[in-house]
């Protein structure tokens, strides 16, 4: 039954208001998985060193692992030379993407590129990717 002392403007704004409420209450919902995706997943710290197997790491690729619970790769840049580094960028916490063709790494959120060691190339964040160390032991790379 509907209440006719209510003018129709008033009803009809409420139920705008309501509208809007729900809306916003569905954006933020939907902005919660795309956030989580491009975070880093939080560990329970994991191996203090990880064995990475050689033939999984070709020249010029990347591989992606988890150390100490976050994410790490190693690449080999050239011939018999690895370097380990955190996939996490320095400037918000998104995990950064190898780019073979360039030879960098690119984080999705705001474009911060770092170079094949880590350095900052371009865009805000405010360090390098933090290093680990490789010590290549026979046919397995030794991390951390």
């Amino acid at each position: 039954m509907i209440d006719q002392t209510t003018p129709p403007l008033q009803r009809r704004k409420f139920l705008y208001g309501m509208l809007a409420g729900l809306g916003a209450v569905i954006g933020a919902a939907s902005a919660w998985p795309v956030f989580r995706f491009l975070s880093p997943l939080k560990g329970d710290g994991g191996d203090a060193q990880v064995l990475v197997p050689r033939a999984q790491v070709a020249p010029g690729k990347a591989h992606l692992f988890q150390y100490l619970g976050k994410p790490a790769v190693v690449l080999q840049p050239a011939p018999g030379q690895f370097v380990a580094l955190s996939a996490v960028c320095t400037h918000l916490g998104c995990v950064v993407a190898w780019q073979e063709q360039a030879g960098e790494f690119l984080c999705p959120c705001h474009g911060g590129r770092f170079s094949a060691t880590g350095q900052v190339l371009a865009g805000p964040p405010p360090t390098p990717l933090e290093q680990f160390a490789v010590i290549v032991d026979g046919d397995q790379l030794r991390i951390g």
